[in-house]
């Protein structure tokens, strides 16, 4: 097998598909991931705010019934696989985009799938803000507005850049696993090439650049939650 990998028409071929496809492939997948993660934050982050701030003790009491449909809501996207849940969002991603295929298509069931996940990591860093601190701006005569806006959201900057860093990785992974459904990007090269057409050397190389793709996005991530986190100036 190793012979068939690396035998001068495989080097050949994997060459000229790296030449021709991986430069569109890896800008595809770049795309995807930002984009999917940018809306996938925008749904994400207020819902994540909610859960902390509506719960009973919290900033700002929301209804009992509400904050246990956002819980299961929340916990039934985050237990459906993604496979399936890219198929489950077929009519919704026909009608947002017209298409089922396709890397704009991916995004649609990329941002299913991450806001719920983002709204736990957010409800995670809300948490860890000391209850001191809420406190003393709530004597003050904060409103909860200002409360999560000038106080909450602050304080846990560094927790929410070290979970976006995590988030941003699984939605890449996420992207990755859109290529069984005609998704672009790194995930079809490596399925349509390494599984279809059995040119193992092709999906290695698409496996290499994903794996420095989330090493920069980490590395990322991680320069940034430090340069933010008061503690360590």
């Amino acid at each position: 097998m190793l012979e068939k990998m690396f035998s001068s028409k495989a080097l050949s071929d994997a060459l000229e598909i790296f030449v021709n496809e991986f430069p569109v492939a890896v800008w595809e997948t770049l795309y995807v991931t930002v984009l999917s993660t940018a809306f996938a934050i925008i749904l994400g982050l207020p819902l994540g705010v909610l859960l902390v701030a509506g719960e009973k003790n919290g900033v700002y009491p929301l209804p009992a019934w509400l904050m246990q449909i956002l819980n299961v809501v929340i916990n039934l996207l985050r237990s459906v696989p993604f496979l399936i849940l890219m198929i489950l969002v077929f009519p919704l991603t026909r009608l947002i985009v017209g298409t089922t295929v396709g890397t704009v298509a991916s995004i649609v069931p990329l941002v299913i799938a991450a806001f719920p996940f983002i709204a736990r990591l957010v409800e995670t860093s809300l948490r860890e803000v000391s209850p001191n601190i809420i406190e003393a701006a709530q004597s003050m005569g904060a409103t909860p507005f200002q409360i999560i806006t000038k106080v909450m959201i602050p304080e846990s900057v560094p927790s929410l850049l070290t979970n976006a860093t995590t988030a941003v990785i699984t939605i890449l992974g996420y992207s990755a696993m859109s290529g069984i459904i005609g998704g672009g990007g790194l995930g079809k090269i490596a399925i349509n090439y390494g599984y279809y057409r059995y040119k193992y050397l092709v999906m290695m190389i698409a496996v290499v650049l994903l794996i420095l793709l989330v090493k920069i996005f980490q590395s990322l991530g991680t320069r940034l939650a430090t340069k933010s986190d008061k503690r360590l100036k």
